[in-house]
C-alpha cells in the first residue's frame, strides 16, 4: 500500500486547567519531564517516524511554545563563547529545519475534532498523524513509528490503544472491535466516553492516530457531540463505511501527563531511563520512602 505519512498535526490550543498557577503564563505543553517539554518529545517522536511536515493547531497565549521551535541567537551565542558544547547541542539539535513548521489559531477550543479541523487546508489531502503532547509514552521503538509501520499495511485509520479498567472506559474513546489479533484490532464502530455498562469493549483509544483525509468530510459539518463539543472520534465513526479502521496495541508505557500523579510517573520514569542520573534518582525515591 505505502501510506507514508509526512503530516503531523499537535492540537496545542487546550487551557491546562488542571495544572494552574503553573499553566497561567505558560502552555501546558510546555511542562517538562525531566528537563525537555512535552511538546518537544512529541516533535521528536513524530520526526523519528518519518513525519517532515509539523503542524501547531495553538491558541493565544502560547508563545513560548513558538519561541521554543524557534534559534534562539543571543542564548546560542553566549553558550558558544563559554564552550558550553553539550549545552548548544540540546538547543540545536531538535529544531526541524525552517519552513517544517505551521501554525494555525484555534480561535475557539470547541474540542479534538474542531482542532483537527482547523489543519485540514494545512494537511491536504494525505494521511496525516495527530499526537496529543499530554500522552508520553515510554518505548523502545518510538510510538508513532511502530503504528507507521504497520500503518503502510492497512491504510485507513489507524489509532494506539490500549485496555483500560472497564471502570475508566467513560474516560476514552472505546473501540467496538470486529476482529483482534492480540496486536492489531480492527473496529465496526467507536464510541466516545461510553459508561463501562455500555462499552462495547475496553479497548481504548490514545494519543495517536494517523488518519485518511477523509475524516475531513465529516468535520466540516461542525456537528456537536459529546460535552457539545466537535469530536474527533465521532468524525472517525462517520467515515467506517468508506475506510478500515484499526487499533494497534503499541509497545510501551504510556503516561497520562493530563494528570499530575500521570506527571509526576513520567518525570521519573523518563529520568529512570535516563543512565547518567538513574542511578542518583533510584536513591532519592529511596530516601524519601524510606
Amino acid at each position: 500500500m505505502g501510506h507514508r505519512v509526512r503530516k503531523a498535526v499537535f492540537p496545542v490550543g487546550g487551557l491546562g486547567t488542571r495544572f494552574l498557577p503553573a499553566t497561567k503564563s505558560m502552555p501546558k505543553e510546555m511542562l517538562t519531564v525531566v528537563d525537555k517539554p512535552l511538546i518537544q518529545y512529541a516533535v521528536e517522536e513524530a520526526a523519528a517516524a518519518g513525519c517532515e511536515h509539523f503542524i501547531f493547531v495553538t491558541a493565544r497565549g502560547k508563545g513560548a511554545l513558538e519561541d521554543h521551535f524557534d534559534a534562539a541567537p543571543e542564548l546560542e551565542r553566549q553558550l558558544e563563547e563559554k564552550h558550553k558544547d553539550e549545552a548548544l547541542d540540546a538547543v540545536r539539535k531538535y529544531l526541524p529545519k525552517t519552513g517544517q513548521i505551521s501554525y494555525t489559531r484555534q480561535t475557539n477550543p470547541i474540542g479534538l475534532g474542531h482542532a483537527v479541523w482547523c489543519a485540514r487546508h494545512l494537511v491536504g489531502d494525505e494521511p496525516f498523524a495527530v499526537l496529543l503532547p499530554d500522552d508520553m509514552i515510554l518505548a523502545d521503538v518510538p510510538c508513532l513509528a511502530q503504528m507507521a509501520e504497520v500503518y503502510a499495511k492497512t491504510g485507513g485509520h489507524l489509532v494506539a490503544s490500549e485496555n483500560v479498567p472497564r471502570e475508566h472506559t467513560s474516560r476514552y474513546g472505546i473501540l467496538d472491535v470486529e476482529t483482534d489479533d492480540g496486536t492489531l484490532a480492527k473496529a465496526k464502530g467507536l464510541v466516545e466516553k461510553p459508561k463501562p455498562e455500555v462499552a462495547p469493549s475496553t479497548l481504548s483509544i490514545i494519543g495517536r492516530y494517523i488518519l485518511d483525509p477523509v475524516v475531513f468530510q465529516p468535520l466540516d459539518k461542525q456537528m456537536r457531540g459529546a460535552g457539545n463539543e466537535i469530536q474527533l472520534t465521532d468524525a472517525l465513526a462517520a467515515t467506517l463505511d468508506r475506510v478500515p479502521f484499526h487499533g494497534l496495541r503499541f509497545v510501551g508505557k504510556r503516561y497520562d501527563c493530563g494528570d499530575k500523579v500521570g506527571f509526576l510517573e513520567a518525570n521519573v520514569a523518563f529520568a529512570l531511563k535516563r543512565p547518567e542520573m538513574a542511578a542518583q534518582v533510584r536513591a532519592a525515591i529511596g530516601a524519601l520512602l524510606a
